[in-house]
């Protein structure tokens, strides 16, 4: 039977490495708060303008803004309930609650650009008298309000993918209350109507790009995929090479709970077994600070133990390899 070893120090450093409660969320949550009270009092007031100057274009923004604030609501939910302590049930808290809202924004973000492209094709087959310079001012007021939100937004931690799936909810409709402002323009001094859905469908497209990206980020997460610099080759290799007496890794599984906050269990086979509590320290030393894993659990497979147990997951996964390394030479400083 192989023997588990959790962190060593766990006494005072070990809970505190191993918090499962975001800490940067109050700052999160504060900025997501008032970002939505913009957001939700122009909504108002952009639709109000839209509806006074005839402007379709101002009215699709409105309801864009709609989208920003309810994903501006769940992504403070996200990072309320996110603070919650673990419990018997959820035994790392409501953490991963922010990357299924960050996937419920991306998925609303498809729904906005094929409404958008929608109603491009509408004004293209059924052109509608528009007041451009009513819409005008109100689209520059939604653009200011939109750069001031961005702004907070963008200010400390952005690698959040809740923050992420909110900047680029954000960034969707400042590209429309830009494309408002030229479109106003080019009405107001050429009358030429078609440039309103023409530029419409070009903020589609880019919306559609950013919810892709986010899409693939937070499906990754949700299947427990490792990150991209932490694959189980990278961490074998590297403790391999810089972790004196460690002659086999194995069993290695990597995944993310949310956005920095990574996760690993793996099998270690020390030279001499009289060795194996050093080498679980250093081993996890270099998790942290090469991996910055910071909740790890340590295997250790004993010298009278042929090889490691059969990872569960291999049949399940056709043979997956569980993070398997051969026997390597001992590596030593």
């Amino acid at each position: 039977m192989s023997s588990h070893s959790h962190h060593p120090g766990h006494d005072h450093q070990h809970d505190h490495d191993h918090s499962h409660v975001p800490k940067v969320n109050q700052a999160n949550q504060k900025k997501v708060l008032l970002s939505f009270v913009l957001i939700f009092t122009f909504m108002i007031v952009e639709f109000v303008g839209g509806v006074y100057a005839g402007s379709l274009a101002l009215m699709a923004d409105a309801g864009h803004m709609l989208t920003d604030a309810f994903a501006l609501a769940l992504a403070w939910a996200a990072f309320y309930f996110g603070q919650r302590q673990p419990n018997n049930r959820l035994t790392f808290g409501y953490i991963r609650f922010e990357v299924l809202a960050s996937l419920f924004n991306a998925m609303t973000l498809f729904l906005i650009a094929i409404f958008i492209i929608y109603e491009a094709w509408q004004r293209l087959t059924a052109p509608a008298t528009v007041m451009p310079w009513p819409m005008f001012i109100v689209a520059c007021a939604g653009l200011i309000i939109n750069l001031v939100v961005l702004w907070i937004m963008t200010r400390g931690e952005t690698e959040n993918v809740n923050i992420k799936g909110v900047i680029l909810h954000v960034m969707g409709d400042l590209l429309g209350s830009f494309a408002a402002i030229i479109a106003a323009i080019v009405i107001g001094l050429t009358g030429w109507a078609p440039i309103d859905p023409i530029l419409s469908v070009l903020v589609a497209v880019l919306i559609l790009r950013g919810a892709w990206k986010l899409i693939r980020k937070t499906s990754h997460i949700l299947l427990e995929g490792a990150p991209d610099d932490a694959a189980p080759s990278l961490i074998s290799a590297h403790l391999l090479e810089h972790v004196s007496g460690l002659s086999e890794v194995s069993h290695i599984h990597v995944w993310q709970i949310s956005t920095g906050y990574t996760l690993a269990t793996l099998h270690i086979r020390a030279v001499e077994d009289t060795q194996a509590k050093q080498v679980v320290r250093a081993v996890e030393t270099a998790l942290q600070e090469k991996f910055a894993i910071g909740h790890s659990t340590i295997a250790i497979d004993w010298s009278d133990e042929p090889s490691s147990p059969q990872c569960l997951l291999s049949e399940a996964s056709h043979h997956h390899d569980c993070g398997e390394t051969p026997h390597s030479p001992t590596h030593s400083h």
